[in-house]
């Protein structure tokens, strides 16, 4: 299958858009956490809500994904879903210290 001029299986297809989905939603919780700018308006719009909400949909697909994934794909997934938890648990300290 020719995918963006690569001459992809569809194995490879496959597994090419998963780590596109993955990655959409690293963006969208790096977004919320302030860590990264949006595209769109080019500023930082912080809101833990919307970080979330892309750990939750991470934490799901990896629960549906389990023992489904290849060993690459599944370790991406971890670390995507440390880093942003990470980062969110940090983030929720921040504010609770700022409210103190």
């Amino acid at each position: 299958m020719d995918f963006n001029g690569q001459n992809l299986t569809p194995e490879q297809q496959d597994q090419l858009l998963f780590m596109m989905l993955v990655q959409q939603h690293e963006q969208i919780g790096m977004m919320g956490l302030g860590k990264i700018h949006n595209p769109a308006t080019e500023k930082i719009e912080r809101d833990l809500s919307t970080a979330k909400y892309a750990i939750d949909t991470l934490t799901m697909l990896e629960k549906f994904t389990a023992n489904n994934l290849p060993t690459e794909l599944k370790g991406y997934l971890t670390q995507v879903l440390n880093t942003l938890r990470l980062n969110y648990v940090d983030e929720k300290k921040a504010d609770d210290t700022a409210g103190k």
